[in-house]
């Protein structure tokens, strides 16, 4: 009788980079964003095709603002769409997609881009040295559980580390994301987040706005470009002021450096 080996759906696959969004290069690499999708709390099933369509936007629009400094973006294709408790699969293979970036492209700075879980990996994964500055939007944070070890922070010494979140967001709770904020501020005072007023989990409602400041804060911690005042305040403001900064709206069309 012949026996075979129970492979899980995620061990059978590997991560990818996958192509540069915006076509191949040509010229020298100054810098690389790895942008990591949403993924599921639980979850044996392949990695979301819609939530990785989801991430191509932002990510071409980083490209169109960078290419000057020979910005290159990655949407990292995971093994699965779940983060499975203690396994962290998807931090596993953001993880290994930073490997890969400096296997591939060399000594250059490294910025995370998370959505949803994809923000969690983010963070979680920041501690890499590569990794010079994190992005979080909408951040999956776990409750607050006395059994638990919290959501770990010193990883983001040393890091620009940026939250961005939705008050009407039904999906990630937004005040998770300020507490985590605050025990990271303690740690790192290179961090802040923004608050879109009425904005959902998707953060559809302004995107125009949180793409602007998302390029605004990757191309300035990327390549020391100087950075929106309201960015630059943030930063550093005391809790819980620069934890609850506002994102105006119209945000990007008439910066002010």
């Amino acid at each position: 009788m012949a026996h075979f080996a129970l492979v899980g759906p995620s061990e059978a696959r590997r991560p990818r980079l996958g192509r540069p969004v915006g076509g191949s290069r040509t010229s020298a690499v100054g810098g690389v964003v790895l942008l990591l999708p949403d993924g599921e709390p639980v979850s044996g099933r392949r990695a979301s095709a819609r939530a990785h369509a989801a991430m191509l936007p932002l990510a071409r629009g980083l490209v169109r603002a960078g290419r000057a400094e020979g910005l290159v973006a990655h949407v990292v294709r995971y093994r699965g769409r779940g983060w499975n408790g203690t396994d962290a699969g998807l931090a596993a293979d953001a993880s290994w997609a930073v490997a890969e970036t400096v296997r591939r492209y060399g000594d250059v700075p490294v910025c995370l881009v998370g959505h949803g879980l994809g923000a969690r990996a983010a963070l979680r994964t920041a501690g890499h040295d590569a990794v010079g500055s994190v992005l979080a939007l909408a951040p999956w944070l776990p409750e607050d559980d006395m059994a638990a070890e919290p959501e770990p922070v010193r990883q983001l010494v040393g890091r620009r580390v940026l939250l961005v979140h939705g008050t009407n967001d039904v999906r990630t709770d937004p005040e998770l994301s300020f507490r985590f904020a605050e025990r990271a501020k303690k740690t790192n005072r290179e961090t802040c987040r923004f608050e879109v007023h009425s904005d959902g989990h998707a953060l559809r409602q302004y995107a125009a706005e949180v793409r602007a400041l998302a390029a605004d804060f990757v191309l300035g911690a990327l390549f020391a470009r100087p950075v929106a005042r309201p960015v630059t305040d943030a930063m550093a403001a005391p809790p819980p002021l620069g934890l609850r900064m506002p994102l105006a709206a119209g945000f990007g069309g008439t910066l002010r450096r």
